[in-house]
């Protein structure tokens, strides 16, 4: 024999095999299994796709919480009509975070203002929980505001002439819950002033003034959060205590957050910005 002949020979021979037609019951299997993987991933594909249209049909869009609509902003007097806010238009999503950024004068705080119902537009509306505020009587306002809203501001509006505990005790008695006290006790001890319940504001530092305003604002479980400059009045480390801490609650309790800051460090700890230059959203 030729040498390499046989090696030659044993390939041609696996060749020949594999190219050698199977015994029909083999084939039969090859065929059936073969269907029977067609029909099982047609009925797959027929199954996502009715899942898919089954949550198209069902979903219902979650409602804003805060809408704002093409407001305008204008002062006039002797000197002419000054335009503050400009066509001013967006909505926030219930639980989102937001920093509404602009240089000093550019009509944030002036927008904040509107959505909270404390100034009028001179066009436009703001939507609160699905509520036209502009619409309402002022009475009716305040009681959507009350039900609705947290404020905390760069000067902590404290009443100076209640303790630590009755300034986040207010809002709940305003509320008639009878559970106040306990309540404002729980939220104050939450931001670390458990030793302070009995404190005037004037004997507090800032930043424990800054702490009683987060717990007057968050005690009552807002929907939205409305902050103004709130570490405007703080020195940097003091500030980022306070953020942190206003972060951590608005996560624990869901709120939705708006906070106006020219600070960017802060901006960008939010999960969206809208930045307003010269009364317009850029």
């Amino acid at each position: 024999m030729v040498a390499g002949a046989g090696k030659g020979a044993e390939a041609f021979g696996g060749l020949v095999a594999a190219q050698t037609p199977m015994p029909d019951n083999s084939r039969q299997a090859a065929i059936q299994c073969r269907m029977d993987k067609e029909s099982l991933m047609s009925e797959f594909n027929a199954d996502a796709a009715l899942a898919v249209k089954n949550v198209a049909n069902n979903r219902v869009d979650t409602p804003a919480i805060i809408a704002v609509d093409h407001v305008f902003k204008s002062v006039t007097d002797s000197t002419g009509t000054l335009d503050i806010l400009r066509d001013i238009h967006f909505s926030l999503a219930p639980k989102e975070t937001v920093a509404i950024v602009g240089a000093s004068g550019s009509g944030k705080s002036t927008l904040l203002s509107i959505i909270a119902g404390l100034d009028t537009p001179s066009r436009g509306t703001v939507r609160l929980a699905g509520q036209d505020l502009f619409a309402m009587s002022e009475d009716d306002r305040a009681a959507l505001r009350a039900e609705q809203l947290g404020f905390v501001f760069q000067s902590f509006q404290l009443l100076g002439n209640l303790t630590a505990l009755e300034n986040v005790m207010l809002p709940l008695e305003l509320a008639g819950r009878k559970d106040s006290r306990k309540a404002a006790a729980e939220m104050l001890a939450h931001v670390g002033l458990a030793e302070r319940f009995g404190h005037y504001p004037k004997v507090l530092s800032g930043g424990e003034q800054q702490r009683v305003a987060l717990a007057r604002a968050f005690v009552v479980k807002p929907a939205v959060l409305l902050a103004d400059e709130p570490t405007g009045s703080l020195d940097f480390a003091t500030g980022e205590t306070i953020m942190k801490l206003m972060f951590e609650l608005n996560e624990a309790l869901g709120t939705t957050l708006v906070l106006v800051t020219h600070d960017r460090g802060i901006a960008e700890r939010c999960q969206r910005r809208i930045t307003i230059e010269a009364g317009r959203v850029i």
